[in-house]
C-alpha cells in the first residue's frame, strides 16, 4: 500500500482524475481499449466531473461500477443515476457503460447476465474504490450476509449482498475481479476514514474487508 497526502480536497480531486486520466490514456495507447471500474456515493463527484471534460478515446473507454444498490435508476440512492448525471456527459458520454442494475424485483434474478456483461471487459484497468468509516468497499460490508464468499478467492465476478444498516439488497464486484486490476487507487478523506485505514492493517479481513484490496492499493487522502 502507498499512501498519497493532499493539502486540501479540492487538489486531490484534481490530481487523481488527472493522474486516471493519464492511465486510461497509456491503457488506450497500448491496448486500444480501456476499462474504468468506478464507486458511487457522492465523494467520487468532483473525479468524475473533471474526467468528463478530458479528451481521450472515450468510445474505446469501458465504464462500470463496483457496486449498486437495488434501486431504479431513477432513485436519488441510485449509482447509476451519479454517474450519468456527472461521470457520462460531455466528452465522456461517449464511453460505453455496462450495467450493474436490471430491471428484476431481486438481484439474484439478473446475476448471471449481468456478469457475463462484465466478463469481456476484465481484467480492470483502472480500478477507483472508496472506503466507508467501517471499512467496507464496494458492498463488501462488515457483517454482510455473503461476505466471506465475497471475499474468497473462488468467488463468481458478481454477488448479491445484503448487510446490517443498508436500505436496500446490493450487488457487488467481488474481492477477486477487485484485486486483479491492473492499477488501483482508494480515495478518502477526513481524519475518521484515515484512521479506520490504519486499523484496517490489523483486523481480520471479515472486520475490514478494505484490506483484501490494500497491498496493491494507492490511497489519495486529504482531511
Amino acid at each position: 500500500m502507498k499512501i498519497e497526502e493532499y493539502p486540501d480536497r479540492e487538489f486531490l480531486m484534481l490530481s487523481l482524475a488527472n493522474t486516471i486520466a493519464g492511465e486510461l490514456a497509456d491503457f488506450l495507447r497500448r491496448e486500444g481499449r480501456a476499462s474504468l471500474c468506478v464507486p458511487g456515493g457522492t465523494t467520487p463527484g468532483p473525479i468524475f466531473d473533471t474526467l468528463s471534460g478530458v479528451d481521450l478515446d472515450w468510445s474505446n473507454v469501458t465504464v462500470f461500477l463496483n457496486d449498486e444498490r437495488w434501486v431504479s435508476e431513477d432513485s436519488p440512492r441510485s449509482n447509476t443515476r451519479l454517474l450519468r448525471e456527472r461521470l457520462l456527459v460531455g466528452r465522456a458520454a461517449a464511453a460505453r457503460y455496462i450495467p450493474i442494475h436490471a430491471d428484476t424485483e431481486t438481484p439474484e434474478e439478473s446475476l448471471d447476465a449481468l456478469a457475463e456483461g462484465l466478463k469481456p471487459h476484465l481484467p480492470i484497468s483502472v480500478l477507483l474504490l472508496g472506503m466507508g468509516s467501517d471499512m467496507h468497499t464496494a458492498s463488501l460490508f462488515p457483517g454482510a450476509d455473503r461476505l466471506e464468499e465475497g471475499l474468497s478467492d473462488s468467488a463468481p465476478l458478481l454477488l448479491p449482498m445484503r448487510a446490517p444498516g443498508a436500505e436496500e439488497p446490493r450487488i457487488t464486484l467481488t474481492a477477486k475481479p477487485l484485486k486483479g486490476a491492473i492499477s488501483t487507487h482508494l480515495l478518502i478523506t477526513g481524519q475518521e476514514k484515515r484512521e479506520a485505514l490504519v486499523r484496517a492493517e490489523k483486523l481480520p479481513l471479515t472486520e475490514a474487508p478494505i484490506r483484501a484490496l490494500l497491498p496493491n492499493a494507492t490511497v489519495h487522502w486529504a482531511e
